[in-house]
């Protein structure tokens, strides 16, 4: 089944994939390989080797704090909310990246490299050259919106496979499902990571004008394979694509088959309605709405909607990178259940409502919102994954129970 036929149809003319045997970089299946576009927070990945690199010269210890400048806490969401003068260790910049896809720690690391960020793009970019990503520039080290920022799906399994391979130590913490960070729990934006077997890794991105964004890679015995999807219409379906191609590319190398396919064709067995994406390509049809299934998870990192940064391309008006969430859904409405000054009463709130809810959260993610000023912060309670249809049953539900509930909009 290929991306059209799944929850929703692959963002119009966005599309594209890959499948490589890590072990040979044998392709295992290819549309549109190497057709250019935007690699959101993919980026990060480039962003991490550099620091991974330093890492083995010893110029940085995992234990090095590194300062935040001003540019860097001015960085859209997603974001740790670091303020000017602040300090990070590399080990929790490394795993803020890796989980919450934190786009100010991204400009943390590039500065403390390449002493600015655009200076740390160009050694990003010259990296991936010598890598052999010969379709890939890069204009920042976070992958919010910008117009020169391109690679294509061929580039980031190269890249992926090179990280795997240089640097396996380090490549552990793309595992990484959860981390504590000043009270705060970071849960990974990466849930196929989550789900499917003998997955370990690697990143998520997305901005309005990529669509949905997926490295993936996942091992069975001494196999382990590599798949990247640009374009998903939303984050559920470009999981359960990415799913389908990890399945079909163990089959293919357990058959002894590979294939290598030109730019802009897709192999008929992987992507049987190859027709429907090039047909909602054609027509931009908008995505259609999630089909509402959802299933209560730990705690995800939180969530922050915003307006694109103004160096995004024109029609990227509405998100920045991971819809400032990291790539879960952005059509996905939300209900809050209170606010709190602590982190853990918070989360206490949205475990409890989620418990009187019942089955209407069987799919859904407790999300605590941190809001407000560092030294005074505030934590919504929310619980998110729902259709407007469900939240607001949901929110009829709490309040005959007596309890507190407030619908969040999307798009508001």
């Amino acid at each position: 089944m290929g991306l059209a036929a799944s929850a929703s149809p692959a963002a119009a003319g966005k599309y594209a994939s890959i499948v490589i045997d890590a072990d040979s970089g044998a392709i295992l299946h290819a549309a549109n390989p190497d057709s250019r576009s935007y690699p959101a927070s993919l980026t990060k990945v480039m962003t991490l080797f550099l620091m991974f690199d330093e890492l083995d010269a010893g110029r940085f210890k995992m234990d090095s704090m590194l300062p935040v400048s001003a540019h860097a806490a001015a960085q859209a969401p997603s974001k740790l909310a670091l303020e000017p003068g602040d300090k990070i260790s590399v080990r929790n910049a490394v795993l803020a990246l890796v989980t919450k896809s934190a786009n100010d720690v991204a400009v943390v690391i590039a500065e403390a490299i390449g002493g600015t960020e655009s200076g740390f793009a160009q050694m990003m970019t010259r990296k991936a050259h010598a890598l052999g990503m010969r379709n890939t520039t890069y204009r920042n080290a976070s992958g919010l919106p910008d117009l020169g920022q391109m690679s294509t799906v061929r580039d980031q399994a190269t890249l992926a496979r090179a990280l795997i391979g240089h640097h396996p130590g380090y490549y552990k913490y793309f595992s990484t499902r959860q981390f504590a960070y000043e009270g705060q729990v970071i849960t990974t934006h990466n849930r196929l990571m989550l789900r499917y077997p003998g997955a370990d890794g690697i990143k998520t991105g997305y901005i309005h004008a990529s669509g949905f964004n997926l490295i993936s890679s996942a091992k069975r015995g001494d196999t382990r394979i590599i798949g990247v999807v640009f374009g998903g219409a939303t984050g559920a379906s470009r999981d359960k694509h990415m799913g389908q191609l990890l399945d079909k590319g163990f089959a293919k190398l357990k058959r002894g088959e590979t294939v290598e396919v030109a730019e802009a064709e897709a192999e008929s067995d992987d992507m049987p309605n190859i027709d429907e994406l090039v047909a909602a390509a054609q027509s931009a049809k908008a995505p259609a709405k999630p089909s509402g299934k959802i299933v209560l998870k730990a705690p995800p990192a939180k969530k922050v909607a915003m307006r694109a940064p103004s160096r995004a391309a024109s029609n990227d008006d509405d998100d920045d990178d991971d819809e400032a969430v990291g790539d879960a859904d952005p059509s996905s409405w939300s209900i809050q259940v209170g606010a709190f000054s602590e982190y853990r009463p918070a989360h206490k709130a949205a475990t409890d409502a989620a418990k009187k809810l019942g089955g209407l959260v069987s799919k859904g993610s407790i999300d605590i919102d941190k809001a407000g000023a560092a030294k005074k912060p505030v934590y919504r309670a929310r619980i998110s994954g729902f259709n407007e249809d469900q939240a607001r049953a949901a929110c009829k539900r709490l309040e005959r129970a007596g309890k507190s509930c407030k619908l969040v909009n999307p798009n508001a």
